[in-house]
């Protein structure tokens, strides 16, 4: 569940809006600084805070258009806007062959496997999962804001943007491993 770890930022986001959207930015940029300064102390190489380093440059934007119109109408839109960046991420780091999953899971992988075909093919599909959930989340949340749907619709949606695939990450790389030692039999 270290993965996790990169996603508090917009979890305070997520907690903190009902006060303002505003100060939901504010306290998703205050946990990702907190987050990169924890994991650049003790040593967590730069590549595996791609997320971290995203995240923090998303808030920082965000608080400053926030506080500077705090009445605008993107108010409405920060669960959407906020996954939206998520999302983009996910795909920039695909599209650039470095899947952001690959630093965190070679945070739990052993070095003598971050150079397998299988490693990089789960990373590859693990973030593939993440960028389409994450895709999907924020259109759907566009929706539920653009139609007026309430909080409670925007929580569902929030939390199956991120629950299926945790779900998804915790299940797949076990059964690609056991896919490909099968195969090598």
């Amino acid at each position: 569940m270290n993965y996790l770890r990169g996603f508090m930022p917009w979890i305070a986001f997520a907690a903190v809006s009902s006060y303002g959207w505003q100060w939901g930015a504010a306290a998703g940029l205050a946990t990702a600084i907190a987050l990169l300064v924890k994991e650049h102390k003790a040593g967590t190489a730069g590549q595996s805070l791609i997320l971290e380093h995203s995240t923090a440059g998303f808030f920082a934007a965000l608080t400053a258009l926030a506080f500077a119109l705090p009445q605008s109408g993107l108010r409405h839109f920060g669960g959407a806007m906020s996954l939206g960046w998520l999302a983009l991420t996910a795909w920039a780091t695909l599209l650039i062959g470095h899947p952001f999953t690959t630093g965190i899971a070679k945070r739990q992988a052993p070095p003598e496997v971050w150079n397998t075909p299988l490693f990089r093919r789960i990373n590859v599909v693990v973030t593939t999962a993440w960028a389409l959930a994450f895709t999907l989340a924020s259109a759907a949340l566009a929706l539920t804001s653009a139609e007026g749907l309430g909080s409670g619709a925007s929580i569902a949606v929030q939390v199956a943007g991120f629950a299926l695939p945790a779900a998804f990450t915790a299940r797949y790389p076990e059964r690609a491993r056991a896919r490909y030692t099968t195969a090598a039999r």
